[in-house]
């Protein structure tokens, strides 16, 4: 990892003051370290994507979609080695792992797709008063900052790069310093391309480096992914510079079962949606809201499902979960079992770390939990269930839109009806009605509160690295 930065088309060596450790959370123990980049790099790195990006906004649609569609071949080509670097660095299940990679080959195909059915540069504008004519232009926004969390490396980075490529922009991705390597392949795959020098660029450190490039004036727009606490900090950068900014940001969320769900299937629902990835995702619903008619008969069965997990090394053992990623992580998810404690809440099951190398948590569940009690009102992005129960389908939505956030929800019930209700009444930007959390490129993706601002994915993902231009011209 002598090389790990990609600038201007070259690997180059960094040349910032922190050392990078790679863990394997399996284990507990480092695999790779590399130097990060300073902030004189960073400016190499934006002076670069400025310097492409007047032949890159001026390149074909069709041009762009075979650019495109060359990311998500290439990435299908380098899949075992990417599956097992994800499984390493990551923690992953295989089977979570291939989903993965299979989002972030959608992704790019989508968006090639979607270049290609561009409209026209100008478009011809109706307008009411005689004399004038008018066309509109979508332009790319310029050079955009992309930076991405760990919990799903690859995946979040095609969210963002492919529509910022489709556009026209140049950028500047600066992956997480817990997961840093799996996004080398996107630099590869540029070399392998013949992506002119300039258009993709890739820095890679830790929140010195964030900071650098979400504070730098070489950007036109920054998009980011991640916590709260760190978001409000890339907002108020944005403020200073006047320029957009999309942000990704937590969530705690709920999950609403009713009386006339079947309870099997609600408990495929309920596990998958606070297990996946160990319950480090921002949609996690972690607050299981369940009607007291039901509720005796699904919570014992959601705590035998709990208990049969299997919890192990996914490069080792046949697993349902894998580790947390970062040892920082996993002291943030067994202080919050303290938590717990201190506060008297009733664990059904789970509620602590596992004893053996690295860093596993038991899959947990806590009932009866009240609605001032840290754990149902803060992130804790690990797999720690709340639970609560209700009487009424106003009081349902009542308990899942008290929250600071507005990400997903879903909605168990056989009364499609009623299910479609509640789901326009909850103040959240996805809903899910008896479903896991399948995401569809074609959809968007992006919350309400303090979720976040913006949308990815779908349409509303292009549109985000757009800028909108009217010309307006006498005809007298």
């Amino acid at each position: 990892m002598t090389t790990p930065h990609y600038i201007d088309g070259r690997w180059v060596e960094g040349q910032g003051s922190d050392c990078i450790a790679v863990f394997d959370p399996s284990l507990g123990q480092p695999f790779a370290e590399l130097i990060s980049a300073s902030t004189a790099q960073v400016d190499q790195a934006v002076a670069a994507a400025r310097q492409a990006l007047p032949a890159w906004k001026r390149t074909s649609a069709a041009e762009r979609a075979t650019c495109l569609r060359g990311f998500a071949t290439q990435l299908g080509q380098r899949r075992e080695a990417l599956i097992a670097l994800q499984m390493q660095n990551n923690g992953k299940p295989r089977h979570e792992v291939e989903i993965d990679l299979d989002d972030a080959i959608a992704t790019f195909n989508y968006y090639a797709d979607l270049a290609e059915q561009l409209p026209q540069k100008n478009r011809d504008v109706a307008l009411a008063a005689p004399g004038f004519s008018a066309r509109t232009r979508l332009e790319p926004v310029g050079v955009v900052g992309l930076i991405v969390p760990w919990n799903f490396p690859l995946v979040t980075s095609a969210w963002k790069l492919a529509p910022a490529l489709a556009a026209g922009c140049t950028v500047v991705l600066k992956p997480s310093e817990v997961t840093p390597l799996i996004e080398q392949a996107y630099g590869q795959i540029a070399d392998a391309l013949g992506l002119p020098a300039g258009v993709l660029n890739i820095v890679n450190g830790k929140a010195e480096t964030g900071a650098a490039l979400s504070n730098h004036n070489g950007l036109d727009k920054l998009s980011f992914t991640g916590s709260n606490g760190v978001g409000s900090q890339v907002m108020r950068s944005a403020a200073e510079h006047c320029r957009p900014v999309t942000l990704e940001l937590g969530g705690k969320s709920a999950i609403l079962v009713f009386d006339d769900c079947d309870p099997d299937q609600a408990v495929d629902w309920i596990v998958a949606g606070i297990t996946w990835n160990a319950g480090q995702m921002c949609s996690a619903t972690s607050r299981l809201l369940v009607q007291g008619g039901i509720a005796d008969i699904l919570l014992p069965r959601l705590q035998a499902a709990l208990e049969k997990f299997r919890v192990g090394n996914p490069l080792t053992e046949e697993v349902d979960m894998g580790p947390l990623t970062s040892q920082a992580q996993w002291h943030k998810v067994a202080g919050y079992f303290d938590v717990a404690r201190e506060e008297g809440l009733h664990c059904l099951t789970g509620g602590q770390v596992v004893d053996r190398e690295g860093w596993f948590v038991s899959p947990t569940l806590y009932t009866d939990v009240p609605t001032d009690s840290r754990l149902w009102t803060e992130e804790i992005f690990g797999p720690v269930l709340c639970s609560r129960r209700f009487s009424s389908e106003e009081e349902a939505i009542s308990l899942a839109n008290d929250s600071r956030f507005g990400l997903v929800a879903t909605v168990c019930s056989s009364d499609l009806v009623r299910a479609e209700r509640v789901a326009d009444a909850l103040e959240v930007g996805h809903v899910w009605i008896n479903s896991i959390q399948a995401v569809f490129v074609e959809t968007s993706w992006g919350g309400t509160k303090g979720s976040g601002i913006g949308r990815e994915l779908g349409p509303w993902g292009l549109s985000s690295y757009q800028s909108v231009k009217h010309v307006t011209r006498c005809l007298g």
